[in-house]
């Protein structure tokens, strides 16, 4: 047998259901959770490629999934509520935080004014929104904080948000999981198209017609 056939053997065979348990969902709940925390970690990306290896383990179905987004939307409710904490303390002292600051750095000026009248708007509810739109957790997130909302309401408001964009990307998972016989290529998939969302905020406003450019 040929080193690539090795190679493609090991990367496509799914873990023992039991290693996957011992060790997967832990390290998707500190990664996701992190990732809250730390823009630089791709969280919709884990959660779907968690979706896809667990859609293999056939024994498990459907509690594999379901498990996949059940950690991590309390990972992203854990690091959500951390990282609204560590941003209500800036807005409390005189020389702020770098965590509010890093906020502020994340938010472009016009999303954060829609932010403010949307949740003026509809209240906590547009945390529901903010979560399955990318980029649009941060300026909600900054709008509570400014506008002084207790930690208490906006975790009620951000807890079935985080179970609705875990279950959104679960889905991703499924789909690519669903796709191909091999867990690898659902990852690819699932991968690239939670990329695909989150880029394509980005790209419409760079192309949208009447945009003033520099």
């Amino acid at each position: 047998m040929t080193p690539w056939r090795v190679a493609a053997d090991v990367v496509g065979r799914v873990p023992p259901e039991t290693t996957q348990q011992a060790v997967g969902y832990p390290a998707l709940f500190v990664l996701v959770a992190l990732g809250a925390l730390v823009p630089v970690i791709p969280t919709g990306a884990l959660v779907s490629s968690a979706a896809v290896v667990a859609f293999h383990q056939q024994q498990s179905l459907p509690l594999g999934v379901l498990l996949v987004v059940a950690v991590g939307a309390l990972a992203a409710f854990t690091g959500d509520v951390a990282l609204y904490w560590l941003g209500s303390r800036g807005v409390r002292s005189r020389g702020g935080s770098r965590w509010l600051e890093s906020l502020r750095g994340r938010a472009e000026p016009e999303r954060l004014e829609r932010a403010r009248q949307k949740l003026d708007e509809h209240g906590v509810l547009v945390l529901v929104l903010s979560r399955l739109v990318p980029a649009g957790r941060i300026p909600v997130m900054l709008a509570c904080l400014l506008g002084g909302l207790p930690l208490r309401r906006f975790a009620r408001g951000d807890a079935p948000a985080c179970l609705a964009w875990a279950a959104t990307y679960g889905l991703i998972g499924i789909l690519g999981g669903s796709l191909f016989s091999e867990p690898w290529k659902g990852v690819v998939l699932a991968v690239g198209l939670t990329l695909l969302i989150s880029a394509a905020p980005g790209v419409w406003r760079r192309l949208r017609p009447g945009r003033v450019r520099p």
